[in-house]
């Protein structure tokens, strides 16, 4: 099913043009919406949700029309904005509850759902705070309970990363995939850090200079040749350090603690990996062929023939 549909879309601010005939499909699931700086994706979601006046094309979220129908999409999708949306001087269950009552839950609805879903996003402890004393991290745990507390089918998440400390990220990474596979809740996300995106997104629209680049599926990235993800428990740098001696010199830090890249000169490299494991007394967790990385392809998009991957 497609969950957005965008059709010759163009956005001009003055002389500027923002969008210039974008046209792609949103299906169901996490989709990553890539671009520089620059390229148009924060437009193009106000564009989506009706939050922009005099756009030229025709969209479609969730099958109803976005020109037509922009309050019944607004009951059905929620939004997270990258600028903060919080009203001054009250508490993140007042404010909450505030948007629940919003999209029409009645009173004691809206504080049950508020309660929920602060809960749910790590903010249970700091309902009762005023949203001033809350940390850039803590905000943005806040506007994804906004954006769930009438719980919507869709969510737009515009940068939800930012501000926030690895440890911080990988939680709300963990959210927008539990969102995604426990709670049946397709996922737009804007983003400009692609590894993130990789962990968690299904596919990804990328933009670039208000025109689409392309669309393909995360499963299309294909595996280097004998490049491979390793995993390992231990003394990471004595690892390294013996893997270097061993000739095996291409070896870079993952984005998860222990975790390396490494090309091997053949496939019968592997069996090294596993002998010099129990030299550096480390635990080899996962050996596993490593496929092209999200950042790699979105350059080629951007830089290179704009055509779908194969």
């Amino acid at each position: 099913m497609s969950v957005v549909e965008v059709e010759n879309l163009f956005k001009t601010y003055g002389s500027v043009q923002a969008l210039r005939g974008v046209t792609f499909e949103v299906g169901e699931g996490v989709t990553g919406l890539l671009g520089p700086n620059g390229a148009g994706k924060s437009t193009l979601l106000l564009c989506v949700l009706g939050l922009l006046p005099d756009w030229r094309g025709e969209v479609r979220v969730l099958g109803l029309d976005a020109r037509r129908r922009r309050r019944d999409i607004r009951r059905l999708v929620g939004f997270m904005p990258e600028l903060d949306a919080r009203l001054p001087g009250t508490t993140a269950v007042k404010a909450v509850r505030y948007l629940g009552r919003l999209t029409g839950l009645p009173y004691s609805q809206a504080l049950r759902r508020a309660h929920e879903v602060l809960w749910h996003v790590g903010l249970g402890e700091a309902v009762y705070r005023d949203l001033e004393e809350y940390s850039a991290g803590m905000h943005q745990r806040f506007k994804l309970a906004q954006a769930l507390v009438h719980d919507p089918q869709l969510l737009f998440l515009d940068e939800p990363l930012g501000g926030m400390d690895p440890a911080g990220r990988d939680d709300l990474l963990d959210l927008i995939r539990d969102l995604a596979t426990n709670h049946a809740k397709h996922v737009v996300w804007s983003s400009h850090i692609l590894p993130e995106v990789q962990k968690v997104a299904d596919a990804v629209v990328i933009l670039d200079r208000g025109a689409f680049c392309g669309r393909f599926d995360l499963d299309d990235l294909k595996p280097a040749d004998h490049r491979y993800a390793v995993q390992v428990e231990g003394d990471v740098d004595t690892y390294r350090r013996l893997l270097g001696e061993a000739g095996i010199d291409d070896v870079v830090p993952g984005s998860a603690r222990g975790a390396l890249l490494l090309t091997l000169p053949d496939a019968k490299g592997v069996h090294d990996l596993l002998r010099l494991s129990r030299l550096a007394g480390v635990r080899l967790r996962k050996v596993a062929p490593a496929g092209e990385s999200l950042e790699a392809v979105f350059h080629r998009f951007v830089n290179g023939p704009r055509e779908a991957v194969s």
